[in-house]
């Protein structure tokens, strides 16, 4: 799986290639891609995905083929080591984020326990 990292986090090619086209379909073109963690979901902790035309001040920015990722820096204390990919399947396309600290998580795939 080639991606791009910067301590704490990576990107995969794949997703920023998908970022980069859910930007464009969505009149965006320059947008990156905000992942957060915050309460909820049926784990106690969830992901968050959306569009985001610029950076917060306390943002990590991971950059792979001109295509930006933000992280904020409460959210990354949840995601170190975390890459974030693309999957497709039969059942559906969706980032997918591999997390060595979730303990846990369920079927949805967007929610998950830390210890």
């Amino acid at each position: 799986m080639d991606s791009a990292s910067t301590p704490g986090f990576g990107v995969t090619e794949r997703a920023a290639t998908e970022i980069a086209a859910i930007a464009a379909r969505e009149g965006r073109p320059e947008a990156g891609l905000r992942v957060s963690v915050s309460a909820g979901g049926c784990s106690g902790l969830q992901y968050g995905f959306a569009l985001e035309d610029k950076r917060e001040r306390d943002d990590l920015v991971v950059e792979v083929a001109g295509t930006r990722v933000y992280v904020d820096s409460v959210s990354l204390d949840f995601l170190g080591g975390a890459v974030l990919d693309w999957h497709d399947s039969l059942m559906g396309s969706h980032f997918k984020i591999t997390n060595p600290q979730a303990v846990s998580g369920c079927g949805c795939g967007t929610s998950f326990a830390v210890a």
